[in-house]
């Protein structure tokens, strides 16, 4: 079930509030952006985050080898502290049909440890695109 979570940037410049279902799965990926900035994304609705604060804040970066479409995922960070929010794709299929945003659950600030350590995961093998199967190795993740 949704539950509405308070979230925020290290420095607190951006501020925001999502809709999250914690018992869904979410998702480690070990592609050169996720594994590189340890990105815990759940995926969840265009409409279940809205930001409160902090618009001017934000950066937005975009993977120029990127196997996305072109402007089809934009990574968004505050442009002082660098902490990862969320990011907003689109994808043509199922489940997404269109928009939707990859919340980063380490910026969730009202969230209790214990609810955070039983968030099922599901691991990614994204480096070889194959984002239905885990990778050999997930520990690192």
């Amino acid at each position: 079930m949704k539950k509405t979570y308070k979230g925020s940037c290290h420095c607190g410049a951006v501020h925001f509030e999502a809709d999250v279902d914690l018992a869904s799965p979410s998702q480690r990926c070990n592609c050169t952006y996720c594994r590189k900035t340890r990105y815990w994304k759940s995926f969840v609705g265009t409409d279940d985050i809205r930001l409160l604060s902090g618009e001017a804040d934000l950066a937005d970066y975009r993977a120029p080898d990127s196997q996305w479409p072109e402007d089809h995922i934009h990574h968004r960070f505050c442009r002082h502290c660098g902490v990862q929010l969320f990011s907003k794709g689109y994808l043509d299929m199922a489940p997404f049909n269109g928009w939707f945003y990859a919340l980063n659950l380490a910026s969730l600030d009202n969230v209790d440890e214990a609810d955070l350590a039983a968030v099922p995961i599901i691991y990614e093998n994204g480096i070889a695109d194959r984002q239905d199967q885990p990778p050999v190795h997930s520990t690192y993740l």
